[in-house]
């Protein structure tokens, strides 16, 4: 005899009972569970704290730039470090080639820096290409 719709909803409801007993009643998921979901916060922390620099390092942010002839570019620009840091400018002309370069060196603390960058012909932009924390001043 072939078995009958009736039949097959009958069997799969008697295994349901095992399957959810073996799989979702015994302390042992949810200790996996828990664990998982506590490596998977400490990760998430991990990187969050990494990604918006509650680890260290050095920040910047551009303010302002200006070209006002041939020979030099300026710029204005915001450091945060903690020993000091120093900066690479770099200056661009229209088609992003580098057309002048200075570094400058910057005290510890949030500073605001004001620098000329000579140039070789007129810029278009000036950039903050890095700034790398420097050593301990003690």
């Amino acid at each position: 005899m072939s078995a009958t719709p009736e039949d097959d909803a009958v069997n799969s409801a008697d295994t349901a009972p095992a399957l959810r007993k073996r799989h979702g009643n015994g302390p042992v998921f949810f200790v996996v569970a828990t664990i998982f979901a506590v490596a998977v916060s400490v990760g998430w922390g991990f990187s969050v704290m990494s990604y918006t620099g509650l680890s260290g390092g050095v920040y910047h942010q551009v303010i302002t730039v200006s070209a006002p002839s041939e020979s030099e570019a300026r710029i204005s620009f915001e450091v945060n470090s903690k020993n000091g840091a120093e900066c690479l400018l770099r200056a661009l002309d229209n088609q992003m080639v580098e057309v002048g370069e200075v570094r400058v060196e910057v005290e510890g603390g949030n500073r605001m820096v004001n620098q000329t960058v000579e140039t070789v012909r007129q810029a278009s932009t000036v950039e903050v290409a890095s700034c790398r924390e420097q050593g301990s001043q003690d």
